[in-house]
This record gives C-alpha cells, sequence and structure tokens, in this order.
C-alpha cells in the first residue's frame, strides 16, 4: 500500500501535475534580472527561502495539515503568511488547481486552500511518514524554481541538475524539522526574497506570473 501511496504522491508533486506551477517563480524572477545570474547564485538563493522563506512556512503548514489540525485555520494561517500579492495569488492559485485536479482523479472533494493545506488535506490518507510526504513537497518546490533559472538565464540542464542535488540534504533536514514543528515555528527571515516578490509585481517585462 505504502508503496503506491509514494506513487501517488509524486504524481501529484509532479511538474506534470496541473497547477501551473511553472508560470510561478516565487519572486526569483525579479531577484535574476537584479544580477542573481549563475548557478551556486541560484542554489544559494533557493536554499534560503527553503531554510528561513516561503519553504519553510509552507513546510510547517503542511505538516501541521497532516496531524489533523484545523484546515481552515491553517488556510488563514498560510495566507497571512504570505507577504505580497503575487505570493498569495501563487499559494491560492496553485492550491485550488491542485484540489480540484485531485478531487477528479480521486473521485473524493478535496477543498480549495492555499497549496501546503491542500497538499496536507489530500495526503493525510497516504500510508507515508511526514517527513516524507514534506521532503517530496519541498523538492517539488525547489525544482520548480530551479526550472524557472533554466529558462530565465543561460543555464545547462547539468549545472540545474546539480544546483537541484545539492539542497537534497538541507530539504531532508527542513522536511524533518517541519514534521516536529508546531505553529510557533512560522516566522521567516527571508527579506531579500519578500522584497524581491514585491518589486516583482511592477517589473516591465516578465515570463513569470510572479
Amino acid at each position: 500500500m505504502a508503496a503506491l501511496d509514494r506513487l501517488s504522491l509524486i504524481q501529484w508533486l509532479s511538474p506534470a501535475f496541473p497547477t501551473g506551477g511553472f508560470a510561478y517563480s516565487h519572486g526569483l524572477e525579479q531577484a535574476m534580472s537584479e544580477g542573481l545570474r549563475d548557478a551556486d547564485a541560484v542554489a544559494g538563493w533557493v536554499a534560503d527561502v527553503l531554510d528561513r522563506g516561503g519553504g519553510w512556512t509552507d513546510a510547517v503548514i503542511l505538516s501541521l495539515t497532516l496531524r489533523g489540525r484545523e484546515a481552515s485555520d491553517l488556510a488563514d494561517l498560510a495566507r497571512a503568511m504570505a507577504g505580497s500579492a503575487e505570493r498569495l495569488a501563487e499559494t491560492m492559485d496553485q492550491g485550488r488547481a491542485f484540489a480540484a485536479t485531485v478531487s477528479a482523479l480521486e473521485g473524493t472533494r478535496v477543498a480549495a486552500h492555499p497549496l501546503p493545506v491542500a497538499v496536507g488535506l489530500a495526503a493525510r490518507r497516504l500510508d507515508l511518514p511526514a517527513p516524507e510526504i514534506i521532503g517530496h513537497y519541498l523538492h517539488g518546490f525547489a525544482g520548480n524554481l530551479i526550472s524557472a533559472a533554466t529558462r530565465f538565464l543561460p543555464l545547462g540542464q547539468a549545472q540545474a541538475q546539480r544546483a537541484l542535488a545539492g539542497l537534497h540534504p538541507l530539504i531532508a533536514r527542513t522536511a524533518a524539522r517541519a514534521a516536529m514543528a508546531g505553529p510557533e515555528a512560522l516566522e521567516t527571515g527571508c527579506f531579500g526574497a519578500d522584497l524581491a516578490a514585491m518589486r516583482h509585481e511592477t517589473l516591465d517585462v516578465r515570463i513569470f506570473r510572479t
């Protein structure tokens, strides 16, 4: 059963799953337009977001959802933790798309909530440990940002994959930490990424929605 559940989770968090994740850069497009131009810099930026930015707060909210906390309360928290209009649109739009597709796929209704809450609600039935679910979520999150950099920069596929592979230890540590975290852990310190997301709202030429 766990093997089938794992395959379901991989499908849900695959780039091919229709949440529209490819259209969002989480503010990274703004940072790249301002000079973030190589694989090491991109990997460092993504690492900060995973460790103390939107990746971390998503991981905690997902963890709390998996542990049975009230979804509507967590949805309110997720919306409150979105630091800008684009960040809010990012999590809400992807959450609605995820819930609609899983509902159609599974034949059961998954409520439309911010993305980590929607994923957590769907994943409650999976016979998988929370750190594994959170780790897959964060890997998809990081992979989407690395993919955005690949499309924006002269960044080769091999470089991009090395950058993502280099984030694996951090993803595993962050997932394990989030699996045990409570609501008091919902704090961020990734101000550069937050400001980049805000400035992106007025970027003249852009290929990503955030």
